[in-house]
């Protein structure tokens, strides 16, 4: 299991092995570098959106110029405090969400 810091939730955000795997199989554009890029996401994000879909996610979306594109990682928070990635992709548009956080 990974662990990444993310000073937005005030704590850490915990990657299954389940998700480790699942992350560079259903989404190889990511790599490599992908989970570099993750990190760099949980702990500088360019903007945080509550998810649509999900009452307890978070969108976390940061731009980087050598992709030409936002990396975006899905974190699930639960009621005692974890918070668990879901998935990470890459995307060209950011999903819609109420914006909670916008860097300046």
């Amino acid at each position: 299991m990974a662990i990444f810091p993310c000073p937005f939730l005030d704590g850490h955000v915990e990657c299954s092995e389940d998700r480790e795997s699942h992350i560079p199989e259903r989404h190889p554009d990511l790599l490599p570098g992908g989970w570099d890029r993750i990190t760099g996401t949980l702990e500088n994000p360019d903007q945080v959106r509550r998810s649509a879909r999900f009452l307890n996610a978070r969108l976390f979306s940061r731009w980087y110029d050598v992709l030409g594109k936002h990396v975006v990682v899905l974190v699930l928070s639960e009621p005692s405090g974890c918070h668990w990635i879901i998935i990470a992709y890459i995307a060209t548009k950011l999903a819609a969400g109420e914006v909670e956080c916008t860097k300046i």
